[in-house]
């Protein structure tokens, strides 16, 4: 079976793109299958740094075809700015993308719908929503009636539907704005439709009917990558919901995302960071406010690649790992940003979480008995050497292997990549032959430690 997919592990920002990047090289087709513009990669190679959200990491190689599926929720303007970047900048676009006709629009009320809700919870806290109107998008996808997708904009009837849709729309945000003294900004309906007819003319050359596509090519042999956007934790169905981004950015997305049946998918690569990060609101049990957090914070760079946020940063969490390497079906797991936590001294790793008085190894399935949980951690040795400058498994410090070893024991899944730098060069393959994949350890019991 011809079909490898990469799956974020924890809360997004797993370096996914860098991994992507370099597994293309033995594919043919990279394919993106959901999310929007609110999830973004970097990728850095020959010294050059390249951000992307919405296209495939793989559109950096030559001779691979780059898909955006229909399970994507498409903002054209951030494509269109994605191509002519690349292009500017030497990279062969056409020819090379593909993007289905069957991809749900963003459109300027979703922005709008995205900023007069501003993500807030009855209690106040923010969900962390880009305000891009990714929601918005895949609220009205389900809904049906007020939805439009990519193959739209070529039908005769797009004019008289936008139209409808706007005038309903308008009526939706003078409602919400019906207690400001500021006037309600009106959607124009005319200026939207000679916006969006540009959009479809610029992006003409690259829609297609992507599944019968894929599935033609995964029956004929071709080798496909598919690509995860955020992580795991934030799957809409499965992850800290409410606090969750709008798609099934877990493994159990790929199908209905892309299209192609998971028995295609031979081989799941799990991408964790040798720590934890979060970005926005919702609970973070290992989360460090205090000197550790802020060294990897710097050390790792840990801002947005879309927004720039400060992301929240802490000690690696093995049970939430677990929970979404067994929800995903992932087979091995890279760990990327091995070199970040150098120099702290020790470092922890969660093994279970203290919850009403009772130790558990189950990631809790509701928000509140996440919020109360306190996490039971192992201390390990650290490390005091640079490793980016490190380039098999073999040379690295016995503490970095030991703590590599720890990680894929708690997940019960072998460590098969190690990244130590941001470069494609700065990547590790591990002999996985002395790995064992081993149960989920039952953890003494301890006492909840917070450093």
């Amino acid at each position: 079976m011809p079909g490898t997919c990469v799956i974020g592990l924890q809360w997004g920002d797993e370096a996914k793109g860098k991994l992507v990047d370099i597994l293309t090289e033995d594919h043919e087709i990279v394919v993106r299958y959901q999310g929007g513009a609110n999830a973004g990669h970097t990728v850095v190679s020959n010294g050059q740094t390249w951000k992307l959200s919405l296209i495939p990491s793989g559109i950096l190689r030559d001779n691979v075809t780059c898909v955006i599926t229909g399970g994507v929720a498409l903002d054209p303007a951030s494509v269109i700015r994605e191509i002519d970047m690349l292009e500017g900048r030497g990279v062969r676009v056409e020819g090379k993308l593909r993007i289905s006709d069957r991809a749900h629009l963003v459109f300027p009320w979703h922005v709008a719908e995205d900023k007069q809700l501003d993500g807030s919870l009855s209690g106040g806290e923010a969900i962390g929503t880009t305000g891009r109107g990714i929601g918005p998008c895949y609220r009205d996808k389900v809904g049906r009636s007020l939805a439009i997708r990519l193959g739209d904009l070529y039908r005769e009837e797009f004019r008289g539907r936008l139209e409808h849709i706007v005038g309903i729309k308008n009526q939706l945000l003078s409602g919400w704005k019906s207690g400001s003294d500021s006037k309600p900004e009106l959607l124009d309906a005319a200026a939207i439709y000679d916006q969006y007819m540009q959009y479809a003319e610029r992006l003409r050359p690259y829609v297609f009917d992507t599944t019968a596509y894929l599935l033609d090519a995964i029956e004929g042999g071709s080798r496909m990558l598919f690509e995860g956007a955020q992580g795991a934790l934030l799957d809409i169905d499965h992850g800290t919901f409410p606090f969750v981004t709008s798609s099934n950015s877990s493994g159990v997305g790929v199908a209905s995302g892309s299209g192609i049946p998971g028995r295609w998918i031979e081989r799941v690569i799990g991408v964790v960071k040798a720590y934890s990060t979060r970005v926005g609101g919702g609970p973070m049990p290992t989360e460090q406010t205090n000197t550790i957090g802020e060294h990897l914070r710097e050390r790792g760079r840990e801002y947005g690649t879309v927004t720039m946020r400060p992301r929240r940063c802490g000690w690696f969490d093995a049970v939430a790992a677990r929970y979404t390497a067994r929800l995903s079906g992932v087979d091995e797991l890279a760990v990327m940003l091995l070199d970040v936590p150098g120099g702290l001294g020790e470092l922890k790793i969660c093994t279970a979480y203290m919850v009403d008085g009772r130790q558990t190894s189950h990631f809790p399935s509701h928000v509140d008995d996440l919020k109360k949980a306190e996490p039971v951690y192992e201390t390990l040795p650290g490390w005091s050497e640079d490793l980016s400058t490190y380039r098999s498994y073999d040379a690295l410090p016995a503490a970095a292997k030991g703590y590599l070893a720890r990680i894929g024991e708690l997940l019960g899944r072998p460590v098969a990549i190690v990244s130590v730098g941001p470069d494609r060069e700065q990547t590790i393959f591990c002999d996985r032959t002395d790995q064992q994949q081993k149960p989920w350890p039952r953890p003494q019991s301890r006492t909840p430690a917070n450093a």
